[in-house]
């Protein structure tokens, strides 16, 4: 197939399709390589990038998609149901974030982290695609294990599951609660700054009373002009 044909096709298949579209799924159909296709969708890319173009292709993980470019949002939004798009409640959120930084994480794990039932949270993100079932662990019991979807990827900006911030990095106190290495970083170096100053006013201190010790008193009978 011919340079300009195949990218007209790959165009018009994102676009008809709605979704991510793997490039395995894409060779299959079209029985090019998958260089052959990567060449054809950065030339799109570049294409799209032209200032006034409304669309861009957004990479995720092994796939592409079609969509509207984010400064258009406020001019699209209105014309979208506000019940088409998820909304988040603050423990959902906490289940979202356990998942993505642990792939496979069942629901055991989830509750333990989090210390509270997580049964609702898990059926809304499944509903909204935002995660779904990986399998069941190798346990007793077999409990079914959870990842995020690239719907996840899409909603936060991301190119793949390693895009995530990486999260600070953590140990147990002698009470066996968490304690940011960050954290007691920036407390040890508060609790240095303040010793430090404790120190000067001690040595300042000493230095004046040594000055008082040395000054000689004033002779009776003497008057000073």
């Amino acid at each position: 197939m011919e340079k300009e044909k195949l990218k007209g096709v790959i165009e018009a298949i994102l676009f008809a399709s709605g979704r991510v579209v793997k490039i395995r799924e894409l060779m299959s159909l079209l029985e090019v390589n998958s260089d052959e296709i990567i060449s054809s969708i950065a030339e799109l890319e570049q294409e799209y990038s032209l200032v006034g173009r409304g669309l861009e292709i957004v990479r995720v993980e092994d796939g592409y998609q079609l969509a509207s470019k984010k400064e258009y949002h406020e001019y699209i939004y209105p014309m979208i149901s506000k019940g088409a798009k998820p909304t988040l409640s603050q423990a959902s959120l906490e289940v979202l974030s356990i998942i993505a930084y642990n792939s496979r994480a069942t629901k055991v794990d989830v509750d333990t982290i989090r210390g509270v039932d997580s049964s609702a949270s898990i059926y809304r993100l499944l509903e909204y695609n935002l995660i779904e079932q990986a399998g069941k662990a190798d346990l007793p019991g077999k409990p079914m294990t959870y990842r995020v979807t690239d719907e996840f990827l899409k909603m936060f900006g991301l190119k793949s599951i390693k895009d995530l911030p990486e999260l600070p990095k953590y140990k147990l106190d002698s009470n066996r609660q968490i304690v940011i290495d960050e954290l007691e970083k920036e407390e040890n170096i508060d609790e240095n700054t303040d010793k430090s100053k404790e120190n000067n006013y001690k040595v300042n201190e000493n230095n004046n009373s040594k000055k008082d010790e040395e000054a000689p008193e004033p002779q009776e009978g003497n008057d000073t002009k």
